[in-house]
């Protein structure tokens, strides 16, 4: 059966209205996954929504076999983890932590890597894709904080900051990668403990997201009663195969995006609209919601 569709252009209740929506997730213990279209409102902007300018996020292959794709990274890197450490949840986000603490929503896996979720108060997160606040090397498993390798990047490029944030204003990816020009100079810090080579602690495209992590999220579909995915396009393989893997289990799967997905056709309810007013809204009917749930 095709998904019901409701358009931004539909009766709205302060900005919105979806009773489809509503009716769907009542009395139901909701998984929810969510994208970069979560967080676009906290001023991180996503890769494939209708106002995204064109991306070419970097490869685990080009990171790992080439150095000057490295110096590139880490050097875009220094300016644009620091402006996504910078941002602070949105509605949307408060809104699910509220639907966690009320029972409705029982886990929440995220493609994000931006610990938004985490920062508005939401516990039961699956952070799929890793996050940026931790590094690791690839030669001795080795990990530190992303704010110790500031401090060493910082000693080792004295005045890059300062340079970058002359040119102007600086646009910054989902993945903390930002748009910095001369990168040539950029010196490349290595592992304190062994010499090898650092990566920041998230799944670059082309690289698999570890087994344990895959099956925690598989579980938290598994326990719950709907999906309800926000924010994401589903273009990338992570995160469809949750929405195909609720569909096979029969589960009711509803999604809110800008835009169509790859999970289109397996959803029962598919709203074209933005994250934040709809999550704020499920938040609004959480007496509704949250009975027999």
């Amino acid at each position: 059966m095709p998904a019901l569709t409701l358009s931004q252009a539909a009766p709205t209740l302060g900005g919105v209205e979806a009773p489809e929506l509503v009716e769907l997730l009542r009395g139901r213990r909701v998984a929810v996954l969510t994208g970069a279209g979560m967080s676009t409102d906290s001023g991180i902007p996503d890769y494939r929504g209708p106002d995204s300018p064109p991306a070419n996020p970097m490869t685990i292959r080009q990171f790992t076999s080439d150095r000057v794709f490295r110096q590139r990274y880490w050097a875009r890197n220094h300016v644009g983890w620091r402006h996504m450490d910078q941002r602070r949840p949105n509605a949307g986000h408060r809104a699910l932590a509220a639907l966690e603490r009320a029972g409705v929503v029982t886990g929440l896996i995220t493609q994000n890597v931006d610990l938004l979720h985490t920062k508005a108060g939401s516990r039961a997160v699956v952070n799929l894709h890793g996050t940026y606040v931790q590094v690791v090397c690839l030669d001795c498993g080795h990990t530190m904080s992303r704010a110790e390798l500031a401090d060493l990047l910082e000693a080792a490029n004295p005045g890059f900051l300062e340079r970058a944030h002359d040119v102007g204003s600086i646009a910054v990816a989902p993945d903390a990668d930002a748009v910095v020009g001369d990168t040539a100079n950029f010196r490349i810090v290595d592992c304190p403990a062994c010499g090898g080579m650092l990566k920041p602690d998230i799944v670059y495209f082309g690289e698999n997201v570890p087994k344990p992590v895959v099956d925690l999220a598989y579980s938290l579909i598994d326990d719950a009663d709907a999906l309800l995915v926000a924010g994401s396009s589903l273009t990338v393989y992570s995160g469809y195969r949750f929405v195909r893997h609720a569909a096979a289990q029969g589960k009711p799967i509803a999604i809110v995006n800008r835009g169509r997905t790859r999970g289109d056709d397996l959803a029962t309810v598919k709203i074209d609209n933005g994250c934040s007013p709809m999550m704020a809204l499920l938040a609004d009917e959480l007496p509704a919601l949250a009975s027999s749930a």
